[in-house]
């Protein structure tokens, strides 16, 4: 693990576990008298063992610090989501978005409740195929038409709440919303009820939008490649035989396949922008705190952050506006500068600079680099500056951010882990293994290094406004069929996917991933940008004019569910 500024671009070569082999080395993971043997390895190979051996001296940080200065100028949180929903809107995706609909609303080209219709035909209908989309984990026919008839009466009263009424929206299994159970992809917490909504359900519940289900996701999201024994593998829309990306992984192919323009989704390592980048969709990781974690499973992760999935980026933008800013049940997003969408509708970008760390830039697989590349030199047409960075101890950074969501996700099942662990997948139950086994110095060094890569991107980005880089080092994988029943172990691969996503989580910094183009095989590319806190309008704003650069297909799977014309 080097500590100076060069790059070494090496990729894992660890063994891959599947089946029987998969299950043994869990069992002999878990038996007190053959697991330190293991484990010791298990450390060794994942980094962790080199971790300890650094000596770090900064303070440690066991939260990201996203310092601002409040400006007595500063907006409501309604004003992004009203002042952007009254600019034109320029679609050239293909893809139904937020803005179609209400245009069929007002002409009265359809209602809520044939949407509503259309919608779970469609959800059975992609349930019903060889092999099965799988987007949904739960979708209850009576309350959608209920919220549906609602909405259509309000449009008849020409009394829409908001420009949310009526688009249909899905929300991931990792967050609370009435009336389901929240059971963060597992077989076991089905029957638990939830008592309320969380707070960015409510806020779109409040705002009129159809909420149309609770979508798959990577059990615990533990993983990255959307694969679910208990509920099954989301298949990708663009390419059924290949995997979604995780941990959101229903929220972004219900998305693709036009199931609904917006879906929640929660990133504590990728788990967004994943897979929002192998769908071909937008997705946004807003700053830590910027977006209320109340409700969700994942609040008090230190490394994880709401925030939406979503057709377009103007799609993303207004879901953005609605759920942006302070709660009070969740302390954390309480000290924040007020959200903004300032320059969004700007199709130049004379006053961006973009930051490239080249050996980092190119260490993805060929076809993404070029691709990337040639979005890159599109961007710099439209006005867009190039400067060539350096970004130090990535790979420190990459360890720190394991052991640091590892050592979180263990604790927080820790109340499950005795009584339930045989259910859990083989997956879920070897990254508890890792997290069970690291001490708290491990979590504390994390944290220094996480003090020290704070300081590396704000020294970077005092020379750029984003840092860019491919979303993953390699487009959406097969699905392999030794995996589907109970799973793989594929840590080489895992760190592929992961490469370009983990340090904003790990800093808490804004990112985000959007279309740049198509492999030779038709699946997306996706291309990531990282901001300064609070810079999420930037970052959409690029998204923005990345649309006009990059030819949009629709996904093989697809629905439409507004007339046409």
């Amino acid at each position: 693990m080097s500590t100076d500024a060069h790059y070494h671009p090496t990729s894992l070569k660890l063994p891959r576990l599947t089946g029987r082999t998969l299950r043994l080395a869990i069992r002999l993971l878990e038996n007190p008298l053959t697991r330190w043997l293991l484990v010791r390895r298990l450390l060794r190979d994942g980094g962790i063992t080199r971790l300890r051996e650094q000596i770090v001296t900064e303070i440690p940080s066991f939260q990201p610090y996203t310092p601002y200065q409040a400006s007595h100028q500063e907006t409501t949180n309604a004003s992004p989501l009203l002042s952007l929903a009254a600019e034109p809107a320029v679609d050239c995706t293909g893809y139904a978005s937020i803005d179609n609909y209400l245009q069929a609303y007002r002409l009265g080209a359809t209602t809520p409740e044939e949407v509503a219709r259309q919608v779970l035909d469609a959800i059975a209908d992609s349930d019903s195929r060889d092999p099965p989309l799988r987007a949904f984990i739960a979708c209850q026919p009576d309350d959608v038409m209920r919220q549906a008839r609602a909405s259509g009466q309000r449009w008849r009263n020409d009394n829409p709440l908001s420009p949310f009424d009526g688009i249909p929206v899905a929300v991931k299994d990792e967050f609370d919303q009435l009336p389901y159970a929240t059971t963060q992809g597992t077989c076991f917490l089905k029957e638990t009820l939830t008592g309320q909504d969380a707070t960015i359900v409510a806020r779109l519940r409040a705002a009129g939008a159809l909420l149309i289900g609770k979508t798959n996701m990577h059990e615990f999201g533990a993983g990255v490649t959307g694969h679910n024994p208990h509920h099954g593998t989301v298949r990708n829309p663009y390419h059924p035989s290949h995997h979604t990306g995780g941990s959101s992984s229903g929220s972004a192919a219900a998305v693709a396949a036009g199931l609904c323009p917006v879906a929640l989704g929660a990133d504590g390592g990728g788990s967004i922008r994943i897979p929002a980048a192998f769908c071909g969709v937008v997705g946004l990781k807003p700053t830590y705190g910027r977006i209320s974690n109340f409700g969700a499973t994942s609040r008090g992760c230190s490394v994880s952050q709401s925030g939406p999935i979503a057709a377009t980026a103007r799609d993303a933008a207004l879901t953005y506006g609605l759920l942006a800013g302070p709660d009070f049940k969740d302390w954390v997003s309480l000290r924040q500068p007020s959200p903004t969408l300032e320059g969004f509708a700007e199709r130049k970008l004379n006053d961006i600079t973009l930051g490239i760390y080249r050996p980092w830039f190119e260490h993805a697989n060929s076809a993404m680099v070029t691709v990337c590349y040639e979005l890159l030199d599109r961007l710099e047409k439209r006005g867009a500056k190039l400067r060539n960075i350096e970004i130090p101890d990535l790979d420190a950074g990459r360890i720190g951010h394991i052991v640091t969501i590892v050592s979180e996700m263990a604790s927080a099942l820790d109340p499950y882990y005795s009584r339930q662990r045989q259910h859990f997948s083989l997956e879920v139950r070897l990254n508890l293994v890792l997290g069970r086994s690291l001490y708290s110095r491990d979590y504390v060094q994390a944290q220094r290094w996480r003090t020290r890569m704070i300081n590396h991107f704000y020294q970077a980005l005092q020379k750029a406004d984003v840092i860019v880089t491919p979303a993953t080092g390699c487009t959406a994988p097969l699905i392999e069929p030794d995996a589907l029943e109970q799973g793989m172990s594929d840590l080489s691969l895992l760190t592929e996917i992961m490469r370009f996503v983990v340090p904003a989580n790990f800093i808490g910094f804004p990112a985000i991933t959007f279309p740049a183009g198509y492999d030779n095989e038709g699946l997306p590319v996706g291309f990531h940008a990282i901001g300064r806190p609070w810079q999420e309008h930037l970052l959409l704003r690029l998204a923005h004019v990345a649309e006009d650069l990059v030819e949009r297909r629709i996904s093989l799977l697809h629905y439409r569910l507004l007339p046409e014309g």
